[in-house]
C-alpha cells in the first residue's frame, strides 16, 4: 500500500487495483508525478473513502488554488472536479477515460483554508461511456459550491507513473 495512503483513508474497500489506484491518486497529489497546475489544485487533498464508483475527499483550499480575492479559483474546481471524477470511473470500469463532455454549475465559493467535501460518483454508462456526476460542498455547513457532470469513453489503456491524466 502507498505509504501515505495509511494516513489519509478512512474507508476503502479491499480491492487491490483500487488501493493501487489510489496510490496513484496520491501520488499526484503530492506532486510526485503529474503537471504543476494539477499539484497546485490538489494540494492537501485527502481521500477519505473509496469504493468501485464513488471517491470522497476532503481538503483545506490551498492559497495556490485561489483567486486575487481569496476565493477558490473556478479552475481548481474544475481540475480537482475532473480528478476525483476520473479516477471514480477507473474504479468502477478498470479502464483508464478521456473526458469527452465536462460542464460545472458554481453556486457559491470557498475562502482560503475553508474545509471543503467533493465526491463524485459514477451514476450510468451506455457501451464505452460513462457518466459521473461531481459536487463540491463547504465541510461546516453542506453548502453546494459546485457541481458538476463528465461523459467519459473508456480506453484499455493502463495506469502508468509517468502520465497525469487516467
Amino acid at each position: 500500500m502507498h505509504p501515505k495512503l495509511r494516513e489519509t483513508l478512512q474507508e476503502i474497500e479491499d480491492d487491490d487495483i483500487l488501493k493501487q489506484l489510489i496510490g496513484w491518486f496520491q501520488d499526484l497529489v503530492d506532486g510526485t508525478i503529474g503537471q504543476e497546475l494539477e499539484t497546485r489544485s490538489l494540494q492537501g487533498l485527502r481521500i477519505t473513502h473509496a469504493r468501485k464508483g464513488y471517491l470522497r475527499s476532503e481538503f483545506a483550499v490551498p492559497s495556490l488554488a485561489a483567486d486575487v480575492n481569496g476565493n477558490w479559483h473556478g479552475g481548481a474546481i474544475a481540475i480537482l472536479m475532473d480528478a476525483v471524477g476520473a479516477v471514480a470511473a477507473y474504479s468502477a470500469f478498470h479502464h483508464v477515460i478521456k473526458s469527452v463532455d465536462f460542464s460545472i454549475s458554481h453556486y457559491s465559493t470557498a475562502k482560503i483554508q475553508e474545509e471543503v467535501v467533493v465526491e463524485a460518483k459514477v451514476v450510468g454508462n451506455h457501451d464505452k461511456l460513462v457518466q459521473v456526476m461531481m459536487e463540491a460542498r463547504m465541510k461546516a455547513n453542506n453548502e453546494l459550491i459546485a457541481s458538476g457532470k463528465m461523459w467519459a469513453a473508456l480506453n484499455n489503456f493502463a495506469i502508468t507513473t509517468t502520465s497525469s491524466k487516467l
